[in-house]
């Protein structure tokens, strides 16, 4: 099967893409290494040619789980993982220091069992490290060969444009949906003009907008949790708008899955999209959205649904807003203590 693609870097990925956390974390529960594995192989069987993992993930899990599944296949895929934000002493840590993302790009090396890994991303922003001196790692590591191009993760346009000072970026990830438009405010266009593949994470903005979140009763360390809008009075007040999502994309043929992804590729031919799922089902649905054609009308509806204080909740916990450099939007909700 061949899907539509766009520009990664030097490479052509598929459009809708497939980010790998949910099978080794953050969202209860956590498929079995069997199941990861037939995700896997099915995802490159329907075309997809970009997986996007990360140090972080399962503590190292999901990169192992890649390099066991689907090493064999390793010259069907483009290969997207993550440095600075890891395992420190048991628990999630930071360290955007140049030996620790030197040391944190051969562990992931040593995980995938792969000598080169096609993209690594900065996952966040290091206060405490110039970003200049971070991407100096990511180069470093490129001329010893062992990564191809570089990202970051959750930035904002400044930072961006400060790296790419340092040595060309081929790829800026951030959460984006129909949902959370903090790209709009100014990375979504900054890729645009600097060439910058724009991948988004989280389009189905956490299954919410796949129909797949009714209530606030997760499995024990779904992160989602710990998401203000995800959670309380502010997902009930929420899932009424997401119910006039799901009658919209009935009315225009889709599922809400689909038309949320038809939205984010709509937004620009150099953004990808990479959903997760642990599900072959919504895999399939998920990569059916390259289908769906929205005109500008239908567009219009879902930026009416989805109208600035729309959707009420914090997107993040107060720990992770802390991490997170992206820009705000106006009068934004933030998590508190």
């Amino acid at each position: 099967m061949t899907l539509p693609t766009r520009a990664l870097g030097t490479h052509q990925v598929s459009a809708i893409s497939l980010g790998c956390m949910s099978l080794s974390h953050a969202y209860a529960p956590i498929p079995s290494a069997d199941q990861g594995a037939a995700l896997l192989n099915k995802a490159l069987d329907l075309g997809i040619t970009h997986f996007d993992t990360a140090a972080l993930y399962g503590f190292g899990a999901n990169e192992r789980l890649l390099a066991s599944a689907i090493g064999h296949r390793r010259a069907d895929y483009v290969l997207a993982s993550k440095c600075v934000l890891g395992e420190v002493n048991g628990k999630r840590g930071l360290d955007g220091r140049p030996e620790a993302i030197a040391a944190s790009i051969d562990a992931s090396l040593e995980r995938l069992q792969t000598d080169h890994i096609d993209l690594m991303y900065l996952h966040r922003l290091d206060r405490n490290v110039p970003i200049e001196e971070s991407v100096g790692a990511l180069v470093r590591a490129k001329e010893a060969g062992k990564i191809g191009a570089l990202g970051l993760s959750e930035m904002s346009a400044e930072t961006v444009r400060r790296a790419h000072a340092v040595h060309p970026i081929a790829a800026l990830q951030t959460e984006y949906s129909p949902m959370v438009r903090n790209p709009e405010v100014a990375v979504l266009e900054t890729c645009r003009e600097l060439g910058i593949a724009f991948v988004a994470f989280s389009p189905v903005a956490r299954g919410l907008l796949a129909d797949r979140i009714r209530s606030d009763a997760y499995g024990e360390g779904d992160l989602r949790s710990q998401f203000p809008r995800y959670s309380g009075d502010n997902l009930r007040h929420n899932l009424a708008i997401v119910d006039a999502f799901n009658a919209l994309a009935a009315e225009l043929g889709s599922t809400p899955a689909q038309l949320s992804l038809a939205w984010v590729l709509s937004r620009g031919a150099h953004v990808i999209a990479i959903p997760g799922t642990t599900s072959i089902a919504h895999l399939e649905e998920d990569v059916g959205a390259t289908d769906v054609v929205l005109n500008d009308a239908a567009i219009a509806r879902i930026d009416a649904l989805f109208a600035p204080g729309a959707i009420r909740g914090a997107r993040y916990s107060v720990a992770a807003q802390a991490q997170v450099g992206t820009e705000l939007l106006p009068n934004e909700e933030l998590a508190s203590d």
